[in-house]
């Protein structure tokens, strides 16, 4: 900021109209910037909320600061006379109250514990004392420290920043390290010497500590002021307390650090989720041909598909398993919840499924099993499921089903839902019995097993998915194998934008 003694031409003020408009826009601007705080304060448990809110602060902080300035320049430049009669320049233009009401920002001081050690700074910001309050222009101050007859001239506000008594008068340059902590005074001191031994302009910052104890930041510009031949007469300095402002950037830098910590932690949890989940799900892809010694062989191909966000990896499982006897294992099913808690919870499940199965467990008391271990697990949580086995010789579908949608037969040109037998939740309620029923299926019919987040799309209340699916049985009856068959049903559902994961696998009979 340039000296008033340096002037190239006479200072002109501003249109009054001029400055009103731009305390108008800052004033409107920031009511707008506070709606949408309030809009967040309730949400402290979201990180990129709280981040959000702590932005609208800082920017609250410094709306209020240029609105003040702009108070001050309509107010125009109050001269602050020094006692001397020959001091070369007016000090830096410092404006009365303004008359403008501009909104009183709370100030939190920081108390300091009374030490200059490098441990204070420990204190700066971490114990805030009761808040006041005060007009932002008392948190702008000017001073001039005149070299030549060791006077020192300090505006009110300047004493109001420092908290010191008017009696005491100004500190002059070799007291003020006095009360500056003890790790900033090297910056202080080589602001000083630039500025009245080089020249330069000061711009730079440093904390004080206040007679009650209260730590502030402050931020001074100046420069020299030249005599006659080009030597410096005085020092003169603009300075602002800023710590409420900093405050605010502190809290948006912590609040920013903390959301990506958070996001951070998402990335690995989605990670080991997807990890587990393929390690899980048959490593299969495409159609699995049973080599069945029956007169019709199964020929399957499942699909899994993700939810519109990326990090809702669920619970969702499809599986065909060749059984010792000769039997296959289909099963489909779905767990509540997302992340690595629902794909541990579904490995455990489908583990134990598999293990039941291959002993030979039918699939009505083995649903029985499943809800009593989902019950009485550590994670508690809901479970949809299905499980059929299917005798290639007998050619028959002997199925089971907790809460779940029927698998869809389609034979001929048509499709239906098979008969569901009873079955609750999994994980609902202890010591409940889940029926059976028989199926027998035919060369080229074609079975849909799925889990209710295919049908039910991005809107839970639209129940128009079943009904689609059922509509692809004229291309599934033209199918040649599995994966024919898959293929109408991924160009039907694939592009949806679905809330929750689902999955899908289709059971051709061969001929």
């Amino acid at each position: 900021m340039p000296s008033p003694l340096f002037a190239d031409h006479p200072a002109q003020p501003p249109e009054p109209g001029a400055v009103d408009a731009l305390i108008s826009q800052a004033s409107r601007l920031r009511g707008e910037v506070d709606a949408v705080r309030r809009d967040t304060a309730a949400h402290d448990d979201d990180p990129r909320l709280r981040w959000q809110r702590a932005l609208c602060d800082l920017a609250m902080h410094q709306l209020d600061e240029l609105r003040a300035q702009f108070g001050q320049l309509r107010a125009g430049a109050p001269v602050v006379t020094l006692p001397a009669p020959t001091r070369p320049a007016p000090p830096v233009p410092l404006a009365p109250e303004d008359s403008a009401p501009v909104s009183a920002v709370p100030e939190e001081d920081s108390v300091f514990d009374g030490s200059f050690t490098s441990d204070a700074g420990a204190a700066y910001g971490e114990a805030p004392a009761p808040a006041r309050t005060g007009s932002l222009l008392s948190r702008v101050g000017s001073g001039e420290w005149n070299l030549l007859t060791d006077e020192v001239s300090w505006s009110d506000e300047l004493f109001q920043i420092f908290g010191r008594p008017r009696e005491l008068g100004p500190m002059s340059l070799d007291e003020m390290p006095t009360v500056v902590f003890s790790e900033d005074q090297p910056r202080l001191q080589t602001m000083v010497t630039d500025c009245l031994i080089d020249g330069k302009p000061i711009d730079g910052e440093f904390r004080i500590v206040r007679p009650d104890a209260t730590v502030r930041t402050v931020h001074m510009t100046g420069e020299p002021v030249l005599d006659a031949d080009g030597f410096t007469a005085s020092m003169w300095a603009v300075l602002r307390d800023v710590s409420e402002l900093r405050r605010s950037e502190r809290a948006v830098r912590e609040s920013r650090d903390s959301l990506e910590r958070s996001r951070q932690i998402e990335r690995t949890e989605r990670r080991v989720a997807v990890e587990l989940q393929e390690a899980v799900l048959p490593p299969w892809r495409g159609s699995l041909r049973f080599a069945h010694d029956g007169p019709a062989p199964l020929d399957v191909a499942g699909h899994y598909f993700p939810a519109a966000s990326t990090g809702l990896i669920g619970g969702d499982w499809y599986d065909a398993l060749a059984l010792p006897a000769g039997d296959a294992l289909l099963t489909v099913g779905d767990l509540t919840g997302h992340g690595v808690a629902a794909t541990s919870s579904m490995a455990m499940l489908l583990g134990a499924l598999r293990g039941m199965a291959v002993a030979g467990i039918r699939p009505g008391a083995l649903m029985g099993h499943l809800n009593q271990l989902l019950e009485s697990s550590g994670q508690p949580a809901l479970g949809s499921a299905m499980c059929c086995r299917y005798d290639p010789v007998a050619q028959t579908l002997t199925w089971a089903q907790a809460g779940h949608p029927a698998p869809l037969l389609f034979r001929g040109g048509t499709g239906r839902p098979l008969r569901r037998p009873e079955g609750v939740l999994l994980g609902a309620t202890a010591g409940v019995a889940y029926g059976e029923t028989e199926t027998r299926l035919h060369p080229g019919d074609v079975l849909v097993l799925h889990t209710d987040g295919l049908t039910r799309g991005a809107n839970v209340l639209d129940d128009t998915g079943g009904a689609r699916l059922l509509a692809l049985a004229p291309r599934l009856a033209e199918a040649r194998d599995a994966q024919d068959c898959l293929r109408p049903v991924l160009e039907e559902f694939g592009d949806e934008s679905r809330e929750d994961d689902a999955c899908v696998m289709v059971v051709r009979v061969g001929s």
